[in-house]
Order: structure tokens, then C-alpha cells, then sequence
């Protein structure tokens, strides 16, 4: 009952806003296209057949790209790349503190350092990412909760001396080539590792030094917003902390938001108390409340269980994410969906290489353990692929041609006669149409 009554929210929103929903990915989603196809006398060309192919998305949809050339063969090695680029345009990338400098003065950002469960290198992921197409993004800057041991009573100005070295370096390693830095994380943990975490300037600081060694990169905040709860007006916690930086003058570009069911089979019913959580209508609140803070929201972590291999089971859970990423899509304020551990069995708490058999156990990856795709994962690949996805042949009339497309990039191919001529073109959301001038 608890799945029946969790999808009825996703049905009944269609059947109440479906038109809306629609209308808001066609206006926010999608701009003007046109081309004028001449001859080599400047004439319109009459019959021409122009092909319209979407290549890539401006929208981003990832995964995090923790299992790079982690599994325990090659063949998995393989096949995981071959899902995530056939699948995602975006992927975070780890900068856990702790793993990334795990003895003091021993970093590993480099290709080739020492090998550390669900942390492949920030060099190898970029590698990975820059030739694939792929845009990458930084996580955990300054998660204190994943802070190296070693600074462990150090003092706070000890503290601040060595993290500001950090950003600085990491600025200049990465800077030019990462977009979006995630700054903090998660700010709801009762312990820490330093004393730093519980200063009051704790978060000022962080991002006075963001603003300092990332200026033109796209500064986020990342947090939990789904299991805070809300006050009057559409507040939670993650609402006031960001209305708190902007209000000491810090520059914060983005809010990046998580959304992890963590329900095992077991607990199945738990969904039935935090329904809300799944209800469109709630998402929109939550969304249209945060982005009067800032321009930008990404849904930066998504878990969604599926609990089992079994087949209902997991056409549940490509049902919830459908229903999940259309909402997500159809709001103009986030361009960025995440979903987090990609496969089955390798997420923080499984053991490597083994199939995490434990009552926490959720099953909450696209993929299942042996890399195969799950209903979930080809619901993606149909919505980004398919779905929302321009493609189109047409004829000119008179030379010119026109259609409204996704955001993107794309490849266009004119043919008349025996003439054909290919050109690439980006329709951007900033400028809402694109024209582009064709000669045979």
C-alpha cells in the first residue's frame, strides 16, 4: 500500500497540472531554432532537407563518479564507464579532505597515488570527464565532517592557516577547469572533528576564502533540505543559513540540495510518514521559497530505493524518479540534477568488492550490482535521450526552416542534391533562440 499510495501523488499532480508542468518545460526548457539555407549565388534554397540532432543537453543530469576504475575487475571497469557516459553530462567529483590528504603533506590528487575505496583521484576524474564531454563538479571543499583526523586539536587559527592553504591550492589546480564549487556541506552534524566546526564563524569564514580563491567559478552550498522541517512561509534550516550569508554580503550562486530516501523494504512504510516528501506540489514549494535567494538550485544528491531486484520493485522506483525528475525539470530555477551511487552494493557503507547484504541495505542505485541496467536507469536515458531530446528533419521553404528545441548543443545537416553540408550550432537559455545562416 505504501507504493500505491506514494505514486497516486505523482498521478494526481499529472492529472491536476500535467498542462502546466508542460507548458513550463516548453517555455524554461526550450528556445527558437531557424536557419536560412542559400546557394552559392546567396539564393533561398526551396526543398533543401535539414536534420536537426541534439548532441548534448544544457541541462546537466549526472551521477558522482566515486566507482571510476574501482571495481574489482575490468570488465566492471568498462562497462561503468560505458553506462555513466551513455547516460549523464555531469559528474561529481570527491575532494573529501581526509582521503585527499589523508597523512599531512601526502595529497593525492595526481594519477597513480595510492588507491582509496569510492575516491579515485581529482586528475583521473578529470581525465575521464574532459574526454568524454562530460562537465565536472567539485564536492565537500570544506566538509568538516570528512576533515582529516591530523588536525584534530590543532586550535581554530592552526585550523584556518592549513584549510586556507587548501583552497588556494586547489584553486590553482582546478580552478580553470571546474565550474561549480561546492563550499560546505551538509551542517547538521552533532560532532566534529575540530573545534573549528562549531565556531560561529565557522561558515562566514569558509566562504569569505571561497570568494577570495574561486572568484569566478560558481560558489555553492550543499545541504539536506528534505528532512528539515519547514516554518512558516517555506523556511527550514537550509533557508535561513544561506539567507544568513547573503545577508553578511557573501556570494553564494547556488543552493545544492539533497534528497536520499535511505528505506530499506523493512521500512517501506516510513514512506508513508514522510510522503510529502515525494509530493510535486511540496517540491514546488520548497523551490519557488529557496530561489528567491539565490539564481541557481541544484538537486545535487538523489538516492530512491527500489528495495529488491525484483521486478516491481524496481518499476517502482523508475516510476518515483520519472516522476521526481519531471518536477525537477519543469522549474525554472535548477539546471543541475545528481543522482548519487550509480550501482547497487558500492555505496559508503557496503564493503569493496562485496554485496552489502545488511538490514541498511536500499538497493538504491540505476545500476544493479553486476552493472546491469535497471528500469530506473533506462527511465533516464528515455526522458534526456528521447523525450526531452530535439530531434527532427524538416524542408526549407523559401530557405529557411524553424522548431523549438531543448537547450544545447547541436549538429545540423544540410543536404540538396548531391550538396551536403554539416554545421554545429548551441541554443542557449541566456539568449532563448539561436540563427545560424547556411550556404550550400
Amino acid at each position: 500500500m505504501a507504493r500505491k499510495d506514494l505514486l497516486k501523488l505523482f498521478e494526481k499532480d499529472k492529472a491536476e497540472n500535467g498542462a502546466m508542468i508542460e507548458e513550463s518545460i516548453r517555455t524554461h526548457r526550450m528556445g527558437d531554432l531557424s536557419l536560412t539555407v542559400t546557394d552559392e549565388n546567396g539564393a533561398p534554397v526551396d526543398g533543401a532537407t535539414v536534420t536537426v540532432r541534439q548532441t548534448n543537453h544544457e541541462f546537466k543530469i549526472g551521477a558522482n563518479i566515486f566507482m571510476l576504475d574501482g571495481f574489482e575487475t575490468e570488465e566492471k571497469n568498462r562497462l561503468y564507464k560505458e553506462r555513466f557516459t551513455s547516460a549523464f553530462n555531469m559528474a561529481t567529483i570527491p575532494f573529501y579532505w581526509n582521503t585527499l590528504e589523508p597523512e599531512q603533506g601526502k595529497t593525492r590528487y595526481e594519477i597513480g597515488s595510492p588507491y582509496i575505496y569510492r575516491r579515485p583521484t581529482p586528475d583521473a576524474c578529470l581525465e575521464f570527464c574532459e574526454a568524454n564531454g562530460i562537465e565536472p563538479r567539485e564536492h565537500a571543499l570544506a566538509y568538516e565532517h570528512h576533515f582529516p583526523k591530523w588536525l584534530a586539536g590543532l586550535g581554530v587559527d592552526k585550523i584556518k592557516e592549513l584549510l586556507e592553504a587548501r583552497f588556494a591550492e586547489i584553486s590553482r589546480r582546478y580552478a580553470d577547469r571546474i565550474h561549480t564549487i561546492e563550499v560546505t556541506n551538509e551542517m547538521f552534524w552533532e560532532s566534529g572533528i575540530t573545534e573549528f566546526y562549531f565556531a560561529p564563524d565557522y561558515l562566514p569564514w569558509c566562504y569569505e576564502m571561497a570568494q577570495k580563491y574561486f572568484p569566478n567559478n560558481r560558489i555553492s552550498i550543499n545541504d539536506n533540505w528534505c528532512w528539515r522541517p519547514l516554518n512558516v512561509g517555506g523556511w527550514d534550516g537550509t533557508y535561513l543559513q544561506v539567507e544568513k550569508l547573503l545577508r553578511l554580503g557573501y556570494r553564494i550562486d547556488e543552493m545544492a540540495l539533497q534528497f536520499h530516501m535511505f528505506f530499506t523494504r523493512e521500512k517501506e512504510e516510513w514512506n508513508i510518514t514522510f510522503k510529502h516528501l515525494y509530493d510535486p506540489a511540496y517540491h514546488r514549494q520548497i523551490l519557488d521559497s529557496y530561489a528567491t535567494l539565490v539564481p541557481h538550485l541544484t538537486i545535487s544528491e538523489i538516492t530512491i530505493p527500489s528495495y529488491s531486484w525484483e521486478a516491481e520493485d524496481e518499476e517502482f522506483q523508475a516510476d518515483v524518479i520519472e516522476g521526481l525528475y519531471t518536477t525537477w525539470f519543469a522549474h525554472p530555477a535548477i539546471d543541475q540534477v545528481i543522482y548519487w551511487n550509480l550501482v547497487d552494493g558500492y555505496g559508503w557503507e557496503a564493503k569493496p568488492g562485496e554485496m552489502n547484504k545488511g538490514e541498511n541495505y536500499y538497493h538504491g542505485g540505476l545500476l544493479r550490482f553486476d552493472l546491469s541496467p535497471k528500469p530506473a536507469y533506462e527511465r533516464l536515458c528515455y526522458l534526456f535521450g528521447e523525450k526531452w531530446r530535439t530531434n527532427e528533419t524538416l524542408t526549407t521553404a523559401q530557405g529557411d526552416v524553424s522548431l523549438r528545441g531543448f537547450y544545447g548543443d547541436y549538429e545540423v545537416t544540410v543536404t540538396y542534391g548531391d550538396k551536403t553540408v554539416t554545421k554545429k550550432l548551441t541554443l542557449k537559455r541566456d539568449d532563448g533562440s539561436c540563427h545560424a545562416d547556411i550556404q550550400l
